[in-house]
């Protein structure tokens, strides 16, 4: 089978996230570049004057040109929104119309192709920003039926799928978590396990204490399904440190850290995955992503799209936000934002630009990925490409 290729020259700044390809640098940069894909495959990296002859050709015109963004934590399978919920958050006025247990009603009444064509609608948006790998999540359904149908419907957009039956406890169990979380680990686990790789679990006070999340994990590991944690995010908990116990893919949000939890995430390969579009959204503390990097744990970087605490698909508003209000550097926080979310889905094909990886591309409409960051809020990417084959 006779594959194209396609050469992209004159690249100002190439990241490559591999240092042995660049200037030593974790970004690996490369600059006055050219990449060339062959088929859905990065066939070559290097300067633009020795690139080879191919069938097609692409003038970056001094842009810069990334991997890709690697989203690796989302909730796209909901119906409704919380319009409401949030102005009256940011207007200062009490409000209690139920939170998560409002989206779990209205994507309860939803019809399955209403909740693909809205999946479909938030990936087209993150796609046309640079996100070319994501993970998205059930958890607003919380019955056998509504969380396998959500399952089904993300496996339809993406491979990485998790099962998060364990976000809340429904009303119709609000007086009987034990029997909820048996429901979970069994006939919900049973039903939905065929169509996630990750099971994830919302550890933390009004949710599921350490025991229930523990009690969860496990069975999905029985199962087969790879654990992720939702750690730390309204206070200190044991989330963080359960998930390095178990091996976690990732620690999700690890807003409240103590010693303990660093020490554990920098001895472990569990992936620290901040979220600042929460903390954004809801006028919370920020994760102190500088304690977290020196501390030696990997950090990604990830939307957290959902409707009721932060509601963007915007990877490049995240980068600019990790290192305005975060402590991260703009070199840190692009990494994060790719290399750093494909650690945290387990993925060595995706977050970088070397030879054997996805072709995963986005050019910018700068010079450098600081523009990220220097510039918030512009619209930056000028052309994507997701396995070789130019998307935006």
């Amino acid at each position: 089978m006779t594959t194209t290729t396609t050469a992209i020259t004159h690249i100002a700044n190439l990241v490559t996230n591999d240092p042995s390809l660049g200037d030593g640098t974790p970004l690996g940069l490369i600059r006055d570049a050219a990449v060339v894909i062959d088929g859905d495959r990065i066939a070559w990296t290097g300067e633009s004057s020795e690139a080879p002859v191919t069938d097609n050709a692409v003038d970056a015109g001094g842009r810069a040109v990334i991997p890709g963004f690697v989203d690796s934590h989302s909730h796209l399978v909901f119906a409704g929104d919380r319009t409401a919920e949030f102005n009256a958050r940011m207007s200062g006025r009490p409000y209690s119309a139920g939170g998560i247990r409002t989206t779990v009603a209205a994507t309860r009444e939803a019809s399955d192709d209403e909740l693909s064509a809205n999946v479909a609608r938030h990936l087209a948006e993150a796609l046309r920003q640079g996100t070319t790998t994501f993970e998205t999540k059930s958890g607003y359904g919380l019955t056998v039926e509504d969380e396998t149908r959500a399952l089904r419907i993300a496996a339809r957009h993406t491979d990485e799928v998790t099962f998060l039956g364990a976000h809340v406890v429904p009303p119709e169990y609000a007086g009987d978590p034990a029997g909820y979380v048996a429901l979970v680990t069994g006939p919900m686990l049973d039903a939905c396990a065929p169509h996630a790789r990750w099971i994830d679990v919302f550890c933390e006070r009004g949710a599921f204490d350490e025991d229930q999340a523990r009690a969860i994990l496990t069975a999905g590991a029985a199962k087969g399904l790879h654990p992720r944690v939702h750690a730390n995010q309204l206070g200190h908990g044991p989330g963080v440190r359960l998930a390095v116990e178990l091996g976690a893919a990732s620690a999700d949000h690890c807003t409240h850290l103590d010693d303990a939890d660093l020490d554990a995430l920098g001895q472990g390969d569990t992936v620290a995955t901040l979220l600042p579009g929460a903390e954004f959204s809801t006028r919370a503390a920020w994760p102190d992503a500088r304690r977290i990097l020196d501390a030696g744990a990997t950090v990604a970087l990830s939307t957290d799209c959902n409707p009721g605490s932060s509601y963007t698909s915007s990877m490049p508003f995240c980068v600019a936000l990790a290192v305005r209000d975060m402590g991260m550097t703009p070199d840190e926080a692009l990494w994060s934002a790719t290399a750093g979310g494909a650690a945290a889905l387990r993925r060595t094909d995706v977050g970088r630009v070397a030879p054997g990886a996805r072709a995963d591309l986005v050019m910018l409409d700068a010079p450098s990925h600081v523009h990220l960051a220097y510039r918030p809020g512009m619209p930056l990417v000028r052309a994507v490409w997701r396995r070789g084959e130019r998307v935006v």
